[in-house]
């Protein structure tokens, strides 16, 4: 059997990344894997999937074929927090009619979702 055990994405500034997903996410640095190249983050209060910053030199995809979709019961105020955290928002051309998401970027551009559990 095999489960995710951690999401891996590329940043330029892995520090600055690491600081705007553990607030994002509400995650703490894992000690033994902190380094200038390589963070990992998990949950602060238990078990749950670990995220990890590893510096990358890639350029940045305009539709990537892989990110995170964030769920919540309240979708705006939630974009409100993760843009004051330093999020930005993504002027993204493949909106349907009536989307149930916002497309967002990370302090280095990774595209993000904000699903809200409440549309429809």
């Amino acid at each position: 059997m095999l489960n995710i055990g951690m999401i891996v994405l590329g940043a330029a500034d892995v520090r600055r990344a690491a600081a705007f997903w553990s607030r994002a996410l509400r995650y703490v640095t894992r000690e033994s894997e902190s380094k200038d190249d390589w963070i990992v983050l998990e949950p602060a209060d238990g078990p749950g999937t670990a995220l990890a910053l590893d510096l990358s030199r890639t350029p940045l995809q305009e539709h990537p074929r892989v990110h995170i979709d964030l769920h919540t019961e309240d979708q705006s105020a939630e974009v409100e927090r993760l843009l004051s955290l330093g999020a930005e928002r993504v002027d993204w051309d493949l909106y349907p009619d009536d989307p149930d998401f916002v497309v967002l970027a990370d302090t280095e551009g990774n595209r993000f979702c904000v699903i809200d559990l409440n549309h429809g």
